[in-house]
């Protein structure tokens, strides 16, 4: 409820608990006020009885007259105002006594209502010690993270008061609770962000490491050799040369995950055929494949398009056809594809022994290198393949194969 509505909430339950009140005061008065008129009768019949006891029974005949209604209409006549007597002759004391009734009415309302306002203030400064409190541990990192309607359920629990309605200063709780769990998720997300530096910086280290021991032995041996004139030179500097090649993938792979990490990497979402895609991966993939006496097998399997950036889809295909190689066991690699109206579906599997059942869940982790990882490997292809698909609205899943071999399954959504 926004603040009009809760002042008038308030207001009206004041004036229902007045004329609450007043309801009382008025049956209270309406009692007194009849035992005021059967004194003041009973007086007067009291003193003509006493003047002139054979009154007694005209009184009582009167009276009985009177209270059956006047049915014969014999006391018509006004007789009080004939004799000279006025309203204000018998209510003096009913007057004042009506005052002191309507004073203490009016005292009773006034004390009810100044509670009740007394009552929603110190609600209102409990409310807000506490949110000054939750601030006060925001600011030193000790506030637990919880919704209004928690916070409103602990202070009920803790102070026996029921929790208030949704009001303009709820709606001010509400969104310094968001503020304050969204700092601490931020504060998460830059805490994961620096320890994911600090372990990619280690894995980089590791892996230059790695080819800059191997040149440096080279080299070493290569000037033993020419000290000794001795033969062999030749295969050093190939070594040499493979090293510095590794090294240079490794730049251009971690240049790649930086430009994706800063969001730099700019994906052209284009009409893509899937049979030419797979086609040019693999044609890119010619002289490794010949090399490892592995073929291709990509069936024509109908014209299906899906929006992607060809060049870099094209890489992410290729990394996923170079695992599949090198893990394979020789053979051929096969890929099919199909298509229905939610998403476009590419799978690309070999004849190997599989993934290891532990490494599957890792596989897709930067710098992870499995059991049956490829000697000279920096495990960052699959990890660069899933980051290419996934921001272009598709997803990427490793499984074993029911009979046997390792599956990539690819999927590109429509919408």
């Amino acid at each position: 409820m926004s603040t009009r509505k809760n002042v008038l909430v308030t207001l009206g339950l004041t004036v229902s608990a007045s004329l609450l009140a007043a309801a009382l005061a008025v049956l209270f008065f309406t009692f007194h006020y009849g035992r005021l008129q059967f004194d003041l009768l009973n007086a007067v019949c009291g003193e003509v009885v006493e003047q002139d006891p054979e009154a007694r029974r005209i009184v009582a005949a009167a009276l009985k007259e009177y209270t059956g209604g006047n049915a014969d209409g014999t006391a018509v006549e006004d007789i009080l105002w004939s004799l000279g007597y006025r309203v204000s002759d018998f209510s003096v004391p009913t007057y004042r006594q009506s005052l002191w009734c309507i004073g203490a009415g009016f005292l009773a309302g006034s004390l009810l209502f100044a509670c009740t306002w007394a009552y929603r203030n110190r609600r209102e400064a409990l409310r807000v010690q506490a949110l000054t409190a939750y601030l006060e541990q925001a600011c030193t990192g000790a506030a637990p993270i919880l919704s209004a309607s928690v916070e409103a359920s602990s202070r009920e629990a803790s102070s026996g008061e029921p929790a208030t309605g949704e009001d303009d200063f709820s709606r001010l709780e509400d969104e310094i609770y968001k503020t304050v769990t969204s700092l601490y998720q931020a504060k998460e997300a830059a805490l994961r962000a620096r320890n994911g530096f600090a372990e990619n910086l280690s894995n980089i280290a590791h892996q230059i490491r790695t080819p800059i021991t191997a040149i440096s032995l080279s080299l070493q041996i290569l000037e033993y050799d020419r000290a000794q004139k001795a033969s062999g030179a030749q295969a050093h500097l190939e070594q040499i040369q493979k090293q510095l090649q590794r090294l240079t993938h490794l730049e251009e792979a971690l240049l790649l995950l930086s430009r994706i990490d800063a969001g730099a990497l700019a994906l052209q979402r284009e009409e893509v055929d899937v049979f030419t895609l797979l086609t040019l991966a693999a044609e890119n993939l010619q002289e490794l494949l010949a090399a490892s006496a592995v073929s291709l097998d990509i069936p024509e399997q109908g014209g299906m398009r899906i929006l992607a950036d060809l060049d870099w889809t094209m890489e992410a295909v290729m990394n996923l056809m170079k695992n599949c190689m090198e893990h394979g066991g020789g053979g051929t690699i096969h890929c099919s594809y199909a298509q229905n109206p939610l998403y476009t579906e590419i799978l690309i599997w070999d004849q190997g022994q599989g993934f290891a059942k532990e490494d599957i869940p890792h596989l897709f982790e930067r710098f992870y290198r499995g059991q049956n990882a490829a000697r000279g490997g920096i495990g960052i292809g699959l990890a660069l393949a899933k980051e290419i698909i996934q921001r272009q609205n598709g997803t990427l899943r490793a499984r074993n194969r029911p009979a046997g071999g390792a599956l990539f399954e690819i999927r590109f959504y429509s919408h």
